[in-house]
Parts: structure tokens; sequence; C-alpha cells
């Protein structure tokens, strides 16, 4: 039993991300189309995906080439910045100067978003209820997730029973369509694949 966690693939930098529905740049759709080049290394059977733009649009690339339909939902999403959401970084950073994620408390809201505590709980109750699913069976054993950095950063430190907070640093290095894998073991979800991105290569 193994979770493949993705990120998507590249986009525009020069916009907030979040819940911005902005697509991919036409860099993150070669990176998504690279992305499963080496198909026969993995055996997915049950693919699931974030419902935000960028990874609707990586996930179809994958789609294609497994030959199966993904499954979207909201509760894969990024952090929900609220107003920011896709906005120009000069004209955030010109509106609200101070207002990063990093610098919210815990339990403080974007204006019209979530706070990070929400952030963190969301993903935490998607993770464990997937995990529940593959162990039960009521899906397939081996799943690809197209999710988000802030997502796959928050999975990291449940799989390895790290406290997070917003002010946490990531705990792997998050390139734009590199692959993770977490692998049920004798002693439980084990992280065994780290940014593998041997299809950008």
């Amino acid at each position: 039993m193994i979770i493949y966690l993705i990120r998507h693939g590249k986009d525009n930098d020069n916009y907030r991300g979040g819940w911005s529905d902005l697509g991919l740049v036409e860099e993150g759709i070669n990176q998504s189309k690279l992305l499963y080049k080496n198909k026969e290394k993995y055996k997915i059977d049950t693919l699931i995906s974030s419902d935000l733009r960028h990874a609707v649009e990586t996930t179809q690339e994958i789609e294609k080439k497994l030959n199966i339909s993904a499954k979207f939902s909201s509760k894969w999403r990024e952090n929900n910045n609220g107003i920011l959401s896709g906005m120009l970084n000069s004209e955030a950073l010109q509106k609200y100067p101070n207002l990063f994620f990093n610098t919210l408390r815990m339990d403080e809201q974007y204006p019209g978003g979530e706070s990070p505590v929400e952030f963190y709980n969301r993903i935490k109750e998607s993770y464990n209820k997937l995990c529940n699913r593959i162990l039960n069976g009521e899906i397939g054993p081996n799943v690809m997730l197209v999710t988000h950095g802030g997502v796959i950063n928050i999975i990291y430190h449940i799989v390895k029973s790290i406290k997070w907070t917003n002010k946490c640093s990531p705990l792997c290095k998050l390139t734009t369509t590199g692959i993770h894998a977490i692998e049920y073991t004798v002693d439980g979800w084990k992280i065994t694949i780290s940014n593998n991105i041997e299809h950008l290569q």
C-alpha cells in the first residue's frame, strides 16, 4: 500500500497562490507531460487531485497516461488565502504589505479565508480518512494524489510526528511535479521517496 504525492506543475510566480485558480505556465504543462513517462515504475489504482485549476491541469496529463479518471476534491486544496487568492504580488504588497501566511497567528484567518490551524486540521482529517480507506479496502492500495506544496509539507509533519506551525520550514524539497511516496510498513506509514524529479532530467 502506497500513496504517491505529486506537487502540481509550475504556475505563475507573479501571483499569490493559495486558492488561486490560475492555470499552469508552459513550463508547468511540459513538466506534467513528463511526469508519468516512467509509468512502468508505478502501479496506480486510484488517482485523486485537488480541484484547483493548476492541480487539475497537472492531473489531466496523468489521466491520459493512466487511462483512468481522477477524483477531484476541494479537501486537498492549498491554504485558503481569501481575498489574496490570485492577486498580483505587487498589488498584494501594496494593499496588504504585512500579510503573509507565516505572519498569521495560528488561529488568525486570512480575510475571507482560513487560519493556519484550520488548514492543518483540514489536511490532517483528509489524510487520515485516505489512509483508513486504503487500509479498509475501500479503494485500491496504490494511490496517486496531486496536490500542493503546503499540503505535502503538512503530511510530512504528520507522518514524521513533528509538530507543524505556519512558521515551520518545509521538511523536504518541493519541486513542481516532484514525486513523494508514503508506504505502509510493519511500523506504519513511512516516507520512502522524497521529491523524485528523475522525469525532469
